[in-house]
């Protein structure tokens, strides 16, 4: 099939599917002396999207997501490596509840995820994702983390460890409320 058919059965762009020909990213395809460019039908090959992600803990730090961001899109240029998507996002490396990260590990079609720190991504259970996760997780840099972002995090911990305990024995004081009020009900009914 011509490679104008092969882009459109793939879902992607005349272009990206000529940057994937040139960067060899589409086996058995060759270019015919006329300058046609064929791909054998037989070959079903999912293209390989990459997705950045970049991540601060406060939007205090919104110019070090950005540069963030930019930094590994550099990388990924630097690689070879389409970025089909970038995910920016704010919040503790200790939320769980990342709305844009649980998307981004939903998302089937992705194939590689570039970080510049494993950090980036979370704080604690990095090895969990690595090995449920169906694709590629790319750590650019290995180096120890911020330490202003490392005590935002641990504040965040603080915080959060503070407010479940407060919050337990508030609802302790009002069960036992409660029940001291249906005691109550049930003496004066008899």
């Amino acid at each position: 099939m011509k490679l104008s058919d092969y882009a459109k059965k793939h879902g992607m762009g005349y272009r990206t599917a000529w940057n994937h020909f040139k960067a060899g990213l589409i086996p058995n395809a060759k270019k015919l002396p006329s300058g046609m460019i064929i791909v054998d039908d037989e070959v079903n090959i999912k293209a390989e999207r990459t997705a950045v992600y970049a991540r601060v803990s406060s939007s205090e730090n919104k110019t070090n997501l950005v540069s963030q961001s930019k930094r590994v899109q550099d990388f990924c240029a630097a690689k070879g490596w389409i970025v089909s998507m970038v995910v920016e996002e704010c919040g503790s490396g200790l939320n769980d509840d990342r709305k844009k990260l649980q998307k981004l590990l939903l998302d089937k079609s992705v194939t590689r995820i570039v970080v510049e720190h494993k950090d980036r991504l979370t704080r604690f259970g990095f090895n969990y994702i690595k090995d449920l996760w169906h694709g590629e997780i790319v750590i650019i840099n290995e180096v120890v983390e911020d330490e202003s972002d490392l005590m935002q995090d641990f504040v965040s911990l603080v915080t959060s460890f503070t407010a479940r305990l407060y919050g337990r024995r508030r609802s302790k004081r009002q069960t036992e409320k409660l029940i001291s009020q249906l005691q109550n009900d049930d003496t004066q009914s008899v």
